[in-house]
């Protein structure tokens, strides 16, 4: 069906060049195989450009933008492989000990190789754009967005939150900085720990009210309605389909039944075309192994339901998320010498695929980003109190934001 499906429409009209304008093949076999208008399926391409043996002829994400004039979104005899020996077992087990060297292997690689594209404020999750009349800097889309999180989570002096998966703690350094507010945060990543404790004490923080623990989320300290209110950005794709419902039913028990959720997890459209589903395959492969959660907006709903929460909001995300990751790229590259040196040409490469392409697939609705907010739906939940907040991404903060530094 990928090799013989026909376009919906001809609206954009292909230039029809040849693949050599596009991209260089060194490797012998491939370029007798991929030539002049023999398009190569984008699996194979990928491969072999991570193996040096295809190069682009210009800036990566310029010739990806022309991807359907050289390359065929096309299922391949790797592709299926990887799917049944790699996919669906991991689906499958999910265990707790996978999860970690998962997690380990691929966040304590080492705070320089995400610093050189996630910049100072260290944020592994979509930021939002707030002003269309000009660029805003990576650093104020992540302001932008801690600020709406905890806006939307109405944050007080009186409150303890949990951060579940909380990368390297900038979000709990910014909650307990300009709020007050007690805060938890929990990550598998011993690196991300140790960072995030020191952001929190730079920041002038007290450290017996705001810390980070190296824990799994299954161990998430203290009893029934422990916190009022909990966070959690893009790490349930790592939770996978299988443990989902029982990580929604500990986050349903550890908040207070007066309490507020924000949840924030990426995810693909639907009725999905095989491009999305290519990409999906390449992302669990080289980019988040294990986060096979990333589904739907209706089957993430009915997942919140099912664990007894009532959706307040859903802001869908997907085109902040290609703004933000278009800074990523930019970074990544403008520090391509730096990553080079200290990690070589393979994760280089890898890297600036994966952002280039991310950058695509988020703006054009092959994947995107769904931020809710939560609470429990209970008769007694005092719903009319959440209306001052209800304002979706356009907030207007309670406080004197100061950036985290």
């Amino acid at each position: 069906m990928s090799r013989f499906g026909r376009r919906k429409n001809e609206k954009v009209q292909l230039p029809g060049r040849n693949l050599e304008e596009y991209i260089t093949i060194h490797d012998p076999d491939l370029k007798a195989k991929y030539h002049t208008k023999e398009k190569i399926p984008m699996q194979v391409f990928h491969d072999a450009y991570f193996e040096g043996k295809i190069d682009f002829n210009d800036d990566v994400l310029d010739v990806m933008e022309q991807r359907h004039d050289w390359s065929k979104l096309v299922f391949t005899p790797e592709l299926f492989k990887y799917v049944f020996f790699n996919l669906i077992p991991d689906v499958i087990r999910h265990t707790e000990t996978q999860d970690e060297e998962q997690v380990r292997d691929h966040y304590d690689r080492g705070d320089d190789f995400y610093e050189w594209f996630l910049g100072p404020r260290m944020i592994y999750t979509s930021g939002i754009v707030t002003d269309i009349t000009r660029e805003e800097t990576l650093e104020e889309l992540q302001d932008n967005k801690l600020t709406i999180v905890c806006e939307k989570l109405d944050l007080k002096p009186e409150d303890h939150l949990l951060d579940i998966g909380c990368g390297w703690g900038t979000l709990a350094a910014f909650a307990a900085k300009n709020y007050g507010c007690k805060v938890t945060g929990v990550t598998l990543a011993e690196k991300q720990t140790a960072f995030g404790n020191e952001r929190i004490a730079k920041n002038g923080c007290d450290p017996s009210r705001a810390k980070i623990l190296c824990t799994d989320f299954r161990f998430t300290p203290g009893g029934r309605g422990a916190y009022t209110k909990i966070v959690s950005l893009e790490m349930a794709e790592h939770v996978g389909i299988r443990r989902y419902q029982s990580f929604l039913r500990q986050v349903y028990d550890l908040l207070d039944d007066d309490g507020i959720f924000v949840f924030q997890v990426a995810g693909i459209r639907p009725h999905w075309q095989y491009e999305d589903l290519i990409w999906g395959l390449f992302m669990n492969k080289y980019v988040f192994p294990g986060a096979d959660a990333s589904c739907s907006l209706g089957w993430v709903v009915s997942q919140l339901e099912k664990a007894g929460f009532e959706v307040k909001n859903i802001d869908v995300l997907g085109v902040h998320y290609s703004a933000t990751i278009y800074r990523w790229y930019k970074n990544w590259v403008s520090n391509k010498e730096k990553v080079l040196e200290h990690y070589g040409e393979r994760w280089y490469r890898i890297w600036v695929f994966f952002l280039a392409y991310a950058t695509i697939i988020s703006r054009n609705g092959g994947a995107s980003v769904f931020q809710f907010t939560l609470h429990k739906n209970l008769n007694a939940y005092p719903r009319i109190l959440g209306v001052p907040n209800h304002a979706s991404i356009h907030v207007k903060p309670r406080v004197q934001i100061q950036p985290v530094d």
